[in-house]
């Protein structure tokens, strides 16, 4: 019985594997630009050559990476395995294996590393300003003097919130500073009043 459905010779466009891997390679290249991904770093290797190979994972999926010496000698962080980033990259398909995989450009900590790198580096630069001083502390009164209310003079949470100054605290004056708390204009208010109530 003869094959009806294979094509003549002269009709077949016969890849090679390298071919083939260098077209998918320039497919993916051309159809994803950088693109941002949050995963764990797993699989960390770091070689003499200083290149970092890595994998990236979430709880379903994993894919190869590497982010080479002149990238990743500009982190202010040693990443490590276990470790939740945030990662630009391109994608890129290694040819000589086929394997896919992502060219690290940039990478940063995600999630509570992030925010706990970021308070740490604030506590530090307030502790050098001296702020953290004993000799600065000054000691709290059991009560307070007055208290400040920053918000919307218009709303349900004003209300709550003296309701439940004048049960906690009575006879205690109350200075309430108005600002618009949603919209842009909500911060640079909030901040100024901030500065005046101080």
């Amino acid at each position: 019985m003869v094959d009806t459905l294979a094509p003549t010779e002269s009709l077949r466009d016969v890849y090679t594997v390298s071919r083939l891997n260098r077209e998918v390679r320039m497919l993916l290249e051309g159809s994803f630009p950088l693109i941002w991904l949050e995963a764990e770093i797993s699989n960390l290797a770091r070689p003499a050559s200083g290149h970092w190979y890595f994998t990236l994972k979430d709880e379903n999926a994993q894919v190869r990476a590497a982010m080479f010496r002149n990238r990743n000698r500009l982190l202010r962080f040693a990443p490590d395995n276990g470790m939740q980033v945030l990662v630009r990259a391109r994608i890129g398909l290694y040819e000589a294996r086929g394997e896919f995989q992502l060219i690290v450009e940039h990478m940063e900590e995600a999630g509570d590393g992030a925010l706990r790198r970021a308070f740490e580096a604030l506590r530090q630069r307030l502790d050098a300003e001296g702020l953290f001083a004993m000799e600065r502390k000054q000691a709290l009164p059991r009560l307070p003097r007055r208290i400040g209310v920053i918000t919307s003079p218009t709303g349900a949470a004003i209300r709550d919130i003296l309701t439940t100054l004048r049960r906690r605290f009575p006879g205690i004056p109350v200075v309430i500073y108005p600002v618009p708390v949603q919209g842009e204009n909500a911060a640079p208010e909030i901040a100024r009043m901030l500065k005046l109530a101080g």
